[in-house]
């Protein structure tokens, strides 16, 4: 009767001590992944963290749905753009919504080998929005963009022949 006792004291024990862990991300973490998917051209993976009824707005562009914000920004600015970097000057979190805003800069590949790179600038806000059966997704995007620089290198005179 005692080894029982024990046993059934053990048990409840073990399972009171036991919790389950609840996965904890930021809103940085949450960028990270994008922003490694944007510089590693994992479109696939881009689109992954868009939610269903994503907004993309940039200047006069506004696209709406995964599919369309998908095809007309993932799919057609990725092979124009490298070394994506995002600077946060805000950024907020509660257990529904997060989002980070800042500003932004990245090389814009040149349309033909003879054209110099450029480089993109401006600012961002990111909204991501949990849902309990898909985790976080990108509901919101917005950009803001400064005209781009090219990226012209000075070659002094004296080392023209």
């Amino acid at each position: 009767m005692k080894s029982v006792l024990h046993l059934l004291l053990f048990t409840m024990l073990t399972t009171a001590c036991s919790t389950t862990t609840q996965e904890t991300v930021t809103i940085q973490e949450l960028n990270k992944q994008f922003i490694s998917a944007w510089n590693t051209k994992e479109a696939d993976k881009i689109t992954g963290f868009l939610a269903e009824d994503v907004q993309f707005v940039q200047g006069s562009s506004h696209w709406q749905g995964k599919s369309e914000v998908a095809s007309k920004w993932v799919r057609t600015t990725l092979p124009t753009l490298e070394g994506l970097k995002i600077y946060a000057l805000s950024s907020g979190m509660d257990s529904q919504t997060a989002y980070e805003a800042g500003t932004f800069s990245v090389e814009v590949l040149p349309a033909s080998p003879d054209e110099p790179k450029g480089k993109g600038e401006g600012n961002f806000m990111l909204l991501w929005k949990k849902s309990p059966d898909t985790g976080w997704k990108l509901s919101y995007v917005q950009l803001e963009d400064l005209p781009v620089r090219t990226s012209t290198a000075v070659v002094p005179t004296s080392l023209i022949p």
